[in-house]
């Protein structure tokens, strides 16, 4: 009932000062990978005093705060993640990090405290609870495949397993206080794409007695391009970028070798398996046609983030219910960052939602998004992150997908 969910965002603007407060130290001390004992050790000091139980495993720090409520029945995941990226920070607020190459410029700190007191408000009205909530603190999101270490150690799916899992992520570059999602897939899979183009040195006055690999890698570039656009369906889109590109010591020399590496994205098996072959004959093939040889490693990143639609359907009548009709907007695409979300995902239904948090006074159509040296967040926006998890889990508890 709208008078019940009520309690979840009253509640979550009375905890909002707490949440930014430990929001900015775990920002100002951001921390790679899949270790963390610092930002764990900040989780664990504000979770203190509440009735939880904690299990940890031996790959990672990421460790399941479970919450018991008076009733028996369903179990669900809730996920923030606590990793930060490497790289500078080029914003001026007073908590920047303080950590060289190294920042929270994917809105993870801001995950780790609305799951915080989400957990602290859940506590708080657990009578109300008809089941059980695992609130999952996980490492290692930023490329460490740390949710697949926390399920290699049993610490997502041990008894009881969840029932459904609700995953939150910010992004500045919708309007502030929104949610957003969609069912099917929602983020793309990530994989990474090496060539290397072998070819003859030699002085760059003679190119025939070499044989040039830089414009053969050039060609195949290009050719890429073409590949994705007018071999992979339109409608099961790809993209693939090639960001890098070495060769060569200095002017006058050919070199030997040529290399190339990129990103390929895409939101089905089919199409990344498309791709992926097509990248193999193209490069393999203009290289041979030059009477060179090119040589193609394709690392598997992330698989596709695919959401169930009966969890994208309860969070967002809930979000509308308890914010108001515009608190929450089906996504027409999915978007091609991609998450480790997706390995919960294979094994537990359940979904991802975005929040909007563009900073105040900026369009979210020009702030500066996750991943960006300068990105910043509208913390108040953090409230609506917390009662959400909140209302989410007491919504499935009660009556799960129904």
């Amino acid at each position: 009932m709208a008078e019940d969910l009520s309690t979840w965002i009253e509640g979550a603007k009375a905890l909002l000062p707490d949440a930014v407060k430990m929001r900015r130290k775990i920002h100002a001390y951001p921390e790679l990978g899949n270790f963390l004992p610092v930002t764990g050790r900040t989780v664990k000091e504000a979770l203190a005093g509440l009735d939880l139980t904690y299990e940890e495993g031996p790959s990672s720090s990421g460790f399941i705060a479970t919450l018991k409520g008076p009733g028996q029945g369903r179990t669900v995941l809730l996920r923030g993640d606590m990793d930060a990226l490497p790289m500078p920070e080029d914003t001026e607020v007073e908590f920047k990090s303080t950590v060289p190459n190294a920042m929270h410029a994917c809105g993870h700190d801001s995950h780790t405290a609305m799951l915080t007191y989400a957990a602290h408000l859940l506590h708080a009205n657990r009578d109300r609870l008809s089941g059980t909530v695992k609130f999952m603190f996980q490492p290692g999101e930023e490329g460490h495949f740390g949710a697949v270490k926390m399920l290699q150690d049993g610490l997502i799916e041990r008894g009881p397993k969840p029932d459904g899992a609700f995953a939150m992520h910010v992004t500045p570059n919708m309007p502030t206080g929104v949610f957003g999602s969609k069912a099917g897939p929602l983020m793309a899979s990530t994989d990474e794409v090496f060539i290397t183009v072998w070819g003859k040195g030699g002085h760059a006055s003679t190119p025939h007695f070499a044989h040039d690999p830089v414009p053969i890698a050039c060609e195949i570039v290009l050719a890429l391009q073409n590949a994705v656009t007018r071999r992979i369906n339109a409608f099961d889109p790809v993209v693939l970028t090639i960001a890098t590109i070495h060769g060569g010591t200095t002017t006058n020399v050919i070199p030997e070798t040529v290399e190339l590496a990129g990103t390929l994205r895409s939101v089905s098996e089919a199409s990344r398996k498309a791709a992926k072959e097509a990248i193999q004959r193209v490069a393999t093939n203009i290289a041979k046609a030059h009477g060179a040889w090119a040589e193609v490693r394709i690392e598997d990143g992330y698989d596709v983030t695919v959401n169930d639609g009966r969890m994208v359907a309860l969070a967002a009548d809930t979000a509308r219910e308890m914010l108001g009709e515009r608190a929450f907007f089906p996504m027409p695409t999915p978007v091609m960052g991609g998450e480790d979300w997706a390995y919960v995902l294979q094994k537990i239904p359940g979904c991802m939602v975005f929040l909007g948090v563009a900073p105040e006074g900026c369009d979210h159509n020009s702030a500066a998004p996750c991943h960006s040296n300068r990105m910043m967040l509208e913390e108040s926006a953090m409230a609506h992150g917390i009662a959400l998890y909140a209302a989410v889990a007491e919504r499935f508890l009660d009556n799960g997908f129904g």
